[in-house]
């Protein structure tokens, strides 16, 4: 069994490589191992084909240096928050354990986006009680129960709960996302241009990470949303 400190639950390939990526980086340099699952190919979009996506999952896994990245083959627009995707979430979150998942932003432009929120926040649950039963290659899983779940801040402008301070891996993070050939601003590219293909969607990634940069007082930064109160040791655990 591989157990991984850190999972990032995803609707979409990218989802989080334009939202948590730094954070990602940043676990691993400092020693920690992390994973994402993509919940669906990203085959409605306009851009690129499926294959090309699984491609591009893997050489962005590759920069952030992840111990994991699977893809559950969900239908893109049209999965659901039933039990046969609760379950199928479930075996991920039993298969690597993780202390904490990041998952995507509770409300967004992309319907899928609050869809998989919603349905990680369940399966995070629902993971860590003993009748609900699930098997993985041949095998009975045993329950497990992330201590946190955070949400990570997507197209819509949430107020973050937390920022992280991810100046040290800003580049790793772009690289990540830039490893997406096939969805971003290209001036060579025949594809037709879609929300995230225009030169004004990368300068607006690039803004909100200076901007929950500055409130924290670093470069750059990644705001998350919690659902509970926070609590920290000291008062010198804060920035």
């Amino acid at each position: 069994m591989l157990k991984l400190d850190i999972l990032a639950l995803a609707a979409h390939p990218d989802d989080v490589e334009l939202s948590c990526a730094g954070t990602l980086a940043k676990a691993v340099i400092d020693g920690k191992k992390a994973g994402i699952v993509d919940f669906t190919k990203g085959e409605l979009g306009t851009r690129g084909t499926p294959e090309l996506r699984m491609q591009e999952s893997a050489a962005s896994a590759e920069i952030l240096g992840l111990s994991a990245r699977e893809n559950l083959g969900f239908r893109d627009g049209f999965f659901v928050n039933d039990e046969a995707h609760q379950l199928e979430v479930v075996k991920m979150i039993r298969k690597y354990q993780p202390d904490i998942v990041l998952a995507n932003a509770v409300d967004d432009r992309h319907p899928d986006h609050g869809k998989a929120s919603q349905l990680s926040r369940q399966a995070c649950f629902l993971s860590g009680l003993v009748n609900v039963k699930t098997e993985l290659d041949g095998l009975n899983q045993a329950p497990w129960r992330p201590r946190a779940i955070y949400n990570y801040i997507q197209s819509i402008p949430h107020e973050p709960d937390f920022i992280v301070d991810v100046t040290s891996t800003w580049e790793t993070r772009m690289k990540s996302i830039f490893a997406f050939k096939s969805q971003f601003h290209d001036p060579n590219s025949g594809e037709p241009e879609t929300y995230i293909s225009s030169p004004q969607f990368m300068k607006m990634v690039e803004s909100r990470g200076i901007h929950y940069g500055h409130e924290i007082g670093v470069t750059y930064g990644e705001g998350f949303t919690v659902d509970r109160k926070l609590g920290i040791q000291t008062v010198f655990d804060l920035i």
